[in-house]
């Protein structure tokens, strides 16, 4: 057996402390909730895909409604990067931040202070205690809360959260492994509440563009999608990979072979695609390179005072996932985080009349294309682009999605990754408010988390192909896509000054 399935993969669970230097919280909350070490140990490939049977007296959210409400009680644990929630949420006039939580006091009262500035009304600090968060989501008065701290944390805290009524927004990875993911999936069925991934690379310019075209019909019939998250996070000293602040993205790469980051790549191609409403992934064929990067790092730093002079790096530099649908359909998913290479998700969509591709951004447009929209001396060869640079760009604006035409001049005020933070946070609180569902469920935070586990387990498999889980039990045969747009059209925006000009 592999020495890490007998060592560092035990402790796949107790990296708290490390990971709290990135995200803003430490150690596993409590004995309660701390996982059981073999539950990260392996199961057989064959087995990994199983479906679990719904618990009795559970039933499905992917079309959950609940009451409407005027006002919506945020409380926002983690406060690194929780920070971008709360200058988001108290951008939005319908929320109201309760509580904030972190375990260092600095922070906590930092972001509250901001909460003060902006709202006039001081929220709760809960700080300075690995269990301070228990204490604020045993609260009365608090309808979401945001869970932005370590991996290790997403489970315990979005399951007690849902436990005592609340709706929990999870960071990416909504879990490590899939037996957490069924997890989280279990507890939102049996206590009704969402829980979303706050996956904002759903939201962006591009991404929604895209999207919105593909309800339109404009690709054809889908056949093949590619999405990454290669980003250059070496650094230098002070904000490399192998400082004390980064030990929680350094440290995965010593216990895990695949792909550490999947969900910003591979949330996209599943909206485009409908993945859990009309189409599901199959199984996933994983392959890594060799590894250099960290390893070259560190010998040209030579950190002889820091935690990383002995570790040893088992991930490959670039983890390539094949992703099977149901419908047939395939997809690329890479990762990199450690070669000389510009930033890019990839976002490739490719389908019987269209071609979309990202990083930069480029349109093919089959001839047999029937847009209206489209000059026929335009149309492509194939050798070509259609569309590209500032042609492109015209077309983008043209075929702006509705949820960006009511709200990018403002989310581009309040910040986050260029506003797509605040478009999102401001599209789920608003589904929460008017007692709708959000645009991504919890199977989606399950089914794009699980890549993580997954593509580990092939690659330490000799690359074989994983069974992919079916966490909508079969739901995903007759559910039809979730629409994306205002509805009712932001009855709110009034509030803020730029609306409706």
């Amino acid at each position: 057996m592999d020495p890490l399935e007998t060592g560092n993969r035990r402790d796949f669970l107790k990296l708290g402390a490390l990971a709290g230097l990135g995200f803003g919280l430490g150690a596993i909350p409590s004995a309660e909730a701390k996982p059981d070490p073999a539950q990260v140990m392996r199961r057989a490939a064959a087995d990994i895909g199983a479906t679990r049977p719904r618990p009795a007296g559970s039933k499905p959210v992917w079309d959950l409604t609940t009451k409407a409400m005027e006002k919506i009680r945020v409380g926002i644990i983690g406060l690194n990067r929780g920070r971008a929630h709360v200058a988001s949420c108290v951008a939005t006039p319908f929320v109201e931040v309760v509580a904030v939580c972190d375990i260092l006091d600095e922070r906590a009262k930092a972001q509250a202070e901001v909460v003060r500035k902006k709202t006039g009304q001081m929220p709760a600090i809960y700080s300075g205690d690995e269990n301070a968060w228990e204490k604020m989501v045993a609260r009365d008065d608090i309808d979401v809360v945001y869970v932005a701290t370590p991996w290790e944390w997403h489970k315990p805290m979005a399951i007690r959260a849902m436990e005592l009524g609340k709706h929990a927004f999870l960071e990416v990875n909504c879990g490590l492994t899939v037996d957490e993911c069924w997890d989280i999936v279990d507890a939102s069925e049996k206590y009704q509440r969402h829980c979303p991934i706050l996956e904002n690379c759903c939201y962006g310019e591009e991404e929604l563009f895209v999207l919105n075209l593909q309800r339109q019909g404009f690709f054809g019939d889908l056949k093949h999608g590619e999405c990454a998250y290669i980003h250059d996070q070496r650094g230098k000293p002070g904000a490399s990979f192998l400082d004390a602040g980064r030990d929680w993205r350094r440290r995965y790469s010593t216990l895990l072979q695949g792909n550490l980051y999947p969900t910003h790549g591979l949330g996209t191609i599943s909206q485009y695609m409908g993945v859990g409403r009309g189409d599901a992934f199959k199984y996933a064929v994983s392959v890594s390179s060799p590894e250099f990067g960290l390893s070259q790092l560190r010998e040209r730093l030579k950190p002889d005072r820091d935690r990383s002079k002995d570790e040893k790096f088992v991930n490959g530099d670039m983890s390539t996932t094949i992703v099977k649908t149901e419908l047939g359909r395939t997809i690329v998913v890479q990762h990199d985080n450690t070669s000389p290479r510009p930033y890019t998700r990839g976002n490739l969509l490719s389908g019987s009349l269209a071609t979309f591709a990202g990083y930069p951004n480029r349109l093919a447009i089959d001839v047999d294309n029937p847009s209206s929209l489209l000059d026929p001396k335009e149309k492509r060869n194939s050798h070509s682009w259609t569309y590209e640079g500032e042609k492109l760009k015209k077309f983008m604006t043209a075929n702006m999605h509705p949820l960006l035409k009511k709200l990018m001049v403002d989310a581009k005020k309040v910040g986050g990754h260029g506003g797509m933070d605040h478009v999102m946070n401001y599209r789920f609180l608003d589904c929460i408010r008017q007692g709708i569902t959000p645009d991504m469920t919890v199977y989606d935070a399950a089914s794009w988390s699980a890549l993580l586990d997954l593509s580990d387990r092939s690659v330490r498999d000799g690359s074989i192909p994983v069974t992919y889980p079916d966490f909508t039990r079969g739901g995903w045969k007759t559910l039809k896509p979730l629409p994306i747009i205002p509805n009712p059209p932001f009855p709110s925006l009034s509030y803020f000054p730029t609306a409706n000009r």
